[in-house]
């Protein structure tokens, strides 16, 4: 595991063949906050890093509900059987391995891997505008029908799961970037991660902390160019929006 600390924000990358993985630890006056589980093998890991932090953890929230950013919950609750989980009440059914969809959503089949085995289930049900301590959750559908970034209120540090991706180039979820194709192909809806993009740019964001790939300072013109490649790609593909 690699360790990266910018400030209050400890990025923890999992490094297996092809497939690197974060998760994140946040600072916070009462302990750390765990954003995303990471790999099933991943618990100690986490669980050495807050040690060497020295905080405990006090609460874990997750961006979305597939098995890159879940593997390690069920270890990590056994551990932390007082610690509440935290996730977006519509990526909550996704926790329990339930895929349908609602009727209001576009009709594009879930993709990823969404977990089959998970014992844990969320003890706190988030929706957009709801605080974690200092995060402030913003739901940005697209990746997932649930999916949620984190915006720090104190440094405006944005951790934003699979709604982007910095490896393999800066893009929007669900667009797919030749050296590192995997986010964009378990994205369930293009445009919708489009427009959750749009959404995070208006936080204007110091810092971008994504779930695969390296933090970028001041990443607004990144990101403006992410979107504008997607709006090009997404141009013919406007009945993806259907339902």
């Amino acid at each position: 595991m690699k360790t990266t600390q910018i400030g209050t924000l400890h990025q923890l990358t999992f490094i297996p063949r092809l497939f690197p993985v974060n998760c994140y630890l946040v600072e916070e006056e009462d302990g750390l906050t765990l954003i995303d589980a990471a790999l099933p093998y991943s618990a100690s890991a986490i669980l050495q890093a807050a040690d060497k932090i020295g905080k405990p953890i006090a609460r874990i929230v997750l961006t979305h509900a597939h098995d890159d950013h879940v593997g390690a919950l069920d270890a990590l609750k056994e551990a932390l059987p007082g610690v509440p989980v935290h996730i977006s009440s519509r990526d909550a059914r996704l926790l329990a391995g339930d895929v349908s969809l609602d009727p209001d959503e576009p009709n594009s089949p879930i993709r990823g891997g969404v977990p089959k085995k998970l014992k844990t289930r969320a003890d706190i049900l988030l929706q957009d505008g709801d605080r974690v301590g200092s995060l402030l959750a913003v739901s940005v559908p697209g990746h997932t029908p649930g999916s949620m970034a984190f915006l720090d209120t104190r440094s405006r540090f944005l951790i934003a799961g699979d709604a982007m991706q910095t490896r393999g180039g800066v893009a929007v979820s669900g667009q797919v970037q030749p050296l590192f194709p995997f986010p964009a192909l378990a994205t369930w809806n293009k445009q919708a991660a489009l427009d959750s993009t749009r959404k995070l740019a208006a936080l204007s964001p110091a810092l971008l902390a994504v779930g695969h790939g390296r933090m970028l300072r001041e990443p607004l013109a990144d990101i403006n160019r992410a979107i504008a490649k997607a709006e090009t790609k997404l141009r013919p593909n406007t009945p993806e929006r259907t339902v």
